[in-house]
């Protein structure tokens, strides 16, 4: 699978997610979709990310918006983080990292002086026909999701 490109189709994926959900692209054909791709359940900055895009729901859903938060932990630790935090979106598990690999959000990072592959903070926004219109990468969570929510309401 290539990775994406800015207006391009997405290639089709399919992905498991929470409650036993799977996650397929072109079941979403007609809606837009929103994948914020983060490094870890329960850490401050993934809490207040999620929280934000929890909070715009239903803006994003007037709007006939999708959202989906992706990391590499597994479903139970997901469900466990969705379940706390009240997200009425679905978490995808990435273990095998297939679409951090297409949206290529598999960075080199430091911690504590140490360097190690991680996901880069990274936000995609998929039309209503299935092509990428936008991308923010590196993304400081302080007013992204709203600046997300324009993104969608300008389409």
């Amino acid at each position: 699978m290539s990775s994406v490109t800015l207006n391009q189709p997405v290639p089709g994926f399919e992905a498991e997610a929470t409650d036993d959900q799977i996650i397929r692209l072109a079941d979403l054909r007609g809606k837009n979709v929103v994948i914020y791709c983060y490094p870890k359940d329960n850490t401050p900055g993934c809490t207040t990310e999620g929280q934000d895009f929890r909070d715009r729901m239903p803006q994003f859903s007037e709007l006939d918006t999708e959202i989906f938060g992706v990391s590499r932990d597994g479903l139970k630790a997901h469900a466990n983080f969705r379940s706390k935090h009240q997200f009425p979106f679905h978490l995808i598990s990435d273990k095998d990292e297939a679409l951090c690999k297409l949206f290529n959000v598999i960075k080199l990072k430091k911690l504590y002086g140490k360097e190690h592959l991680g996901i880069e903070r990274s936000t995609f926004l998929i039309d209503k026909e299935g092509i990428l219109r936008r991308e923010w990468r590196g993304v400081k969570v302080n007013g992204h999701a709203d600046e997300v929510l324009a993104a969608v309401k300008a389409l």
